[in-house]
C-alpha cells in the first residue's frame, strides 16, 4: 500500500521527505553535541573550583609573600629600576592570584552542578524543540535564542523546573505555529539543515578551543594520574606548601 502511494508522490514531496529525514538526524546529532559541550564546560568549571580551592589558594599565598619580598627589595634598592619593575610585576601577579580565588569567584564556580540523567534528558528535549538554529525567520530565532540562553543557565544550575517552564513557554508561543505547503516547507527544511550544520561546526570549534586551554590539559593530567592511583592536585599542593615555607623564611630574613 505504501509503495503504491509513494509512486504518486510529487518530486517536491519526495525531496521534502528526504530532507526531513536528514534534518531529523542532524537535529539529534546537534542535541547530543550541545549536551556534550555543556557537560564539558560544566566539568571544566567544577574542576577549576577543585583546583582553586586546593592549589590556587596556595599559589595566591605564595605570590603574596613573593610580592612582599620584591617590595622590600625595591625599597632597599630604591634607585634600581629593575628592582622597582620586579616589585610592580610581583604585586600585579599577587593581585591576580588573589582575585582568582576570591569568594565571589569560588561561589560563581560552585554554582554549577553535576547534571542528573533526568536533567540531561530534559535538556535534550528543550534543545531539540527550541534551538535557535532551527528557526526559519528572525523573530522566531530571537525568541529561541533568548529561551535557549535561559535553558543553558538552568542546566548549569540543575534547575529542571525551569527547563520544563521554558519548553512550555515556547510551545505556547504563536511563533511555534508554522504555515503549511510542500514547497515552503522544503525551503524551510533546507535552511534549517544549513543552520544546524553551521552550529555543529561552531560547537566543534568551541570544543577544540577548550581542549587547547591549560585548564583542560591540567584536568587530563589529573585524570590520568588518578587512574594510576595518584592525587596530582594533592602533590601540587604539598610542593607549594614547601615553597611557601621557604618563602616565609626569606621574608623573615629581611
Amino acid at each position: 500500500m505504501s509503495q503504491g502511494l509513494t509512486a504518486f508522490l510529487r518530486p517536491e514531496d519526495e525531496e521534502l521527505a528526504t530532507k526531513r529525514q536528514e534534518l531529523a538526524e542532524l537535529e539529534s546529532e546537534l542535541t547530543e553535541r550541545e549536551l556534550y559541550l555543556a557537560d564539558l564546560e560544566n566539568g571544566l568549571a567544577f574542576f577549576e573550583g577543585q583546583y582553586l580551592r586546593s592549589v590556587g589558594v596556595l599559589y595566591a599565598e605564595l605570590d603574596e609573600i613573593e610580592a612582599q619580598i620584591a617590595e622590600l627589595m625595591s625599597r632597599k634598592h630604591a634607585k634600581d629600576q629593575a628592582a622597582q619593575q620586579a616589585a610592580r610585576q610581583a604585586r600585579e601577579t599577587a593581585e591576580q592570584s588573589k582575585a582568582a580565588v576570591s569568594e565571589e569567584r569560588l561561589q560563581e564556580i560552585g554554582a554549577r552542578v553535576t547534571p542528573s540523567q533526568e536533567l540531561k534528558s530534559l535538556y535534550r528535549e528543550v534543545a531539540k524543540r527550541i534551538h535557535p538554529d532551527l528557526a526559519t525567520d528572525p523573530k522566531d530565532r530571537a525568541l529561541r535564542g533568548g529561551l535557549m540562553a535561559e535553558a543553558n543557565l538552568a542546566y548549569e544550575k540543575g534547575d529542571a523546573a525551569k527547563l520544563r517552564a521554558i519548553l512550555l513557554e515556547y510551545e505556547a508561543s504563536p511563533d511555534a505555529v508554522k504555515g503549511e505547503g510542500a514547497a515552503a516547507d522544503l525551503v524551510r527544511v533546507i535552511r534549517k539543515i544549513a543552520q544546524v550544520k553551521r552550529r555543529l561546526v561552531e560547537i566543534q570549534k568551541r570544543i577544540e578551543e577548550l581542549a587547547r586551554t591549560e585548564l583542560f590539559q591540567l584536568k587530563q593530567r589529573v585524570d590520568a594520574a588518578r587512574e594510576q592511583g595518584r592525587d596530582l592536585l594533592r602533590e601540587m599542593a604539598e610542593n607549594l606548601k614547601t615553597q611557601i615555607a621557604d618563602a616565609k623564611k626569606r621574608l623573615a630574613s629581611f
